[in-house]
């Protein structure tokens, strides 16, 4: 797997990006993607949470994506902090389900990743937007 260098963040610190079909199937390389670049920051403890992460968010752009392909983000905000983000060309805000009732299997992909990400959120752009989610290392979420 090849991990494209994107611009670097005002850190200093580097962020790897990929664009992949809007498809399930694209989740195994985003999560390849996150793993490489967290195994080379030294952020392994941040592996299976944003790994889950990454997961939920390509589900929601396979689910509200326009185009044929997304691109997954994967950034170093600070020394212990990670983004991963997914943008799409939909300009549709995710939001968060209020009604997480047993019989509803689809759709509670953010609340899993509410729990999990230290913070989350939408940035808009023109043409569409990018759903991210950041982990902080060292914390507790409580």
């Amino acid at each position: 797997m090849v991990i494209e260098p994107a611009a670097s963040r005002s850190t200093g610190c580097p962020a790897y990006s990929q664009t992949l079909p809007r498809e399930p199937r694209s989740a195994v390389v985003a999560r390849r993607l996150v793993r490489a670049a967290l195994t080379l920051w030294g952020l392994e403890s941040l592996i299976d949470d944003a790994t889950l992460v990454i997961t939920e968010l390509i589900g929601h752009a396979i689910d509200h994506g326009r185009l044929s392909s997304i691109r997954v983000v994967v950034s170093r905000t600070s020394e212990n902090v990670v983004r991963v983000g997914v943008v799409d060309r939909s300009k549709t805000v995710p939001k968060l389900r209020e009604d997480s009732r047993a019989e509803h299997f689809r759709g509670l992909g953010l609340l899993l990743v509410d729990a999990l990400a230290d913070r989350w959120g939408t940035e808009p752009y023109r043409w569409g937007k990018q759903v991210w989610a950041e982990l902080r290392e060292g914390e507790s979420r409580e």
